[in-house]
């Protein structure tokens, strides 16, 4: 099938195969799975326009809603952090579609970015598996087994329980203004600093907007390690933020196009679909997956593949 704003050939099979395959080993890991398709487009499709950016975003407005739409429903929503770092990440996604359309339309310069931001998320992978890492985490480990024990108890006097919690846990928000949002969930309270969250959720919203990511890789990382956020309360955010930037992000790619007529600018809405069916299915598989394996397995594989990428893209850029 041809795809004509990518300027490639591809069978049709092939990007929702790939994208499949990539969202089922990513999302155990808790990690979008949108930035690694992004190397294999580049790579593997030779589709390196300007153009493969929004088309990496349209993969998350098909893959993203269902996930969203189940941490809505069960009340796992903290509207306060989604609306920080929506504030955020929105004026960096305008930013960076203009610094990816003047400063980096050549493949080689994207390539080396893109080295850049993979290392970052293949460095924290790994980081999350030493000893530092796991000794910071030990109040979010209490509470997950608190988590654990208190979905069972309610699983044995028949109520309802959705992806391994029960109906109690739900998100109450506390406080909320410029400075601090604190909310409550499952008897536990956690907080976080607003200007600090806008500031890195700016930064975020540059480097999805230039690489063609929502920033929820990088997003959701930063509250569980800095502000200790619970990752149960964080991945809805997360989404809802990488879903809205990724809407944002396509149709203002669309409004540039016209001012950059010598190069591909609007997105392969054909491709990107197929690629976002995949990783619709692949999201769920990854999942049910996440039960029967460690976590530590999980993350070390991922980590050392985007690692991988990262050196080679680099040693590329840095060998001329």
């Amino acid at each position: 099938m041809r795809f004509p704003v990518a300027g490639i050939d591809v069978s049709p099979w092939l990007p929702p195969l790939v994208s499949l395959a990539v969202a089922t080993l990513t999302t155990p890991a808790g990690v979008s799975g949108a930035f690694l398709l992004l190397p294999f487009q580049v790579s593997v499709l030779g589709f390196t326009s300007p153009a493969v950016s929004p088309t990496n975003l349209v993969y998350n407005l098909v893959a993203i809603p269902g996930g969203l739409w189940r941490y809505i429903r069960e009340g796992r929503m903290v509207w306060p952090l989604t609306w920080v770092v929506v504030a955020g990440t929105l004026p960096g996604v305008f930013a960076g579609a203009i610094i990816r359309l003047n400063y980096l339309p050549n493949p080689r310069a994207f390539k080396f970015f893109v080295g850049l931001v993979l290392l970052y998320l293949g460095g924290r992978l790994l980081y999350e598996l030493t000893g530092r890492y796991s000794r910071g985490r030990e109040r979010l480990r209490s509470l997950e087994a608190k988590f654990r024990e208190r979905a069972l108890a309610a699983r044995r006097e028949g109520k309802r329980v959705a992806a391994g919690l029960s109906g109690e846990a739900v998100v109450r928000t506390c406080t909320f203004n410029w400075r601090q949002v604190e909310y409550e969930f499952w008897g536990e309270r956690f907080s976080f600093n607003v200007p600090t969250l806008f500031l890195v959720a700016l930064v975020v919203g540059i480097v999805g907007g230039i690489y063609g990511i929502g920033g929820g890789a990088i997003i959701a990382p930063f509250c569980c390690a800095v502000f200790a956020l619970p990752a149960y309360t964080v991945a809805g955010a997360a989404l809802a933020g990488t879903f809205l930037t990724s809407i944002v992000g396509v149709v203002y790619y669309t409004i540039l196009a016209p001012l950059y007529p010598q190069m591909a600018v609007k997105p392969d809405w054909l491709l990107g679909f197929l690629f976002g069916i995949g990783g619709l299915t692949g999201t769920n598989l990854g999942a049910r997956l996440q039960k029967f394996l460690p976590e530590q397995v999980i993350r070390g594989i991922l980590g050392i593949l985007v690692l991988f990428l990262a050196l080679s893209y680099i040693y590329q850029f840095l060998r001329g």
